[in-house]
């Protein structure tokens, strides 16, 4: 059976999210991260008010009633940036609504099959953004898929706990005209 794919917002992503901490748990468990039951805890109980975000969207990957993969993010206002950012954006970055991708997730033994870059084309497709942005740990192997795939650094930061993160940028395709 192939993988499918579930675009989710604030209402009906609430179905999901317990699989979704799940899979954090899982991916998170794994060097450099080596998060442990309670940065697990902590994410569950901040991602109700993820959901309650603007623009939040979120898209699932199911393989045969297992989550394998995930995306989601919510709409960062024009004239708001990261927060702890090491230095401002561009003036034109940061002027304009950008799409902050919170999450990228992909279980074990499941990476390297498409199934982040699907994700990733369903959660950016037909956005109103020009923009989308994300916060990657620069010890993580995803980073260098993020720089293969087009996103480019535009600054730093660093998570709470300290661990440094590089602030990447994306640009996205105008919608069709009259798109909503």
């Amino acid at each position: 059976m192939p993988v499918t794919y579930t675009m989710h917002d604030s209402e009906s992503a609430a179905a999901v999210l317990p699989a979704l901490v799940g899979l954090y748990a899982v991916v998170y468990a794994e060097p450099p991260y080596v998060e442990g039951p309670d940065q697990v805890a902590a994410f569950a109980a901040a991602l109700p008010a993820e959901t309650r975000r603007p623009g939040f969207t979120l898209v699932v990957a199911d393989d045969a009633g297992e989550l394998v993969g995930a995306a989601y993010g919510s709409t960062m206002a024009a004239g708001r940036w990261w927060t702890r950012a090491t230095a401002e954006p561009p003036a034109d970055l940061r002027a304009v609504d950008k799409f902050a991708v919170m999450e990228w997730i992909v279980r074990p033994g499941r990476r390297g099959e498409g199934i982040g870059a699907q994700l990733m084309y369903r959660l950016l497709d037909g956005r109103a953004e020009r923009w989308a942005t994300l916060a990657s740990n620069p010890a993580a192997p995803a980073r260098d898929i993020y720089q293969r795939a087009g996103w480019r650094q535009v600054g730093g930061s660093a998570m709470p706990d300290g661990t440094p993160t590089h602030l990447l940028v994306l640009p996205l395709p105008a919608p069709p005209v009259g798109a909503p």
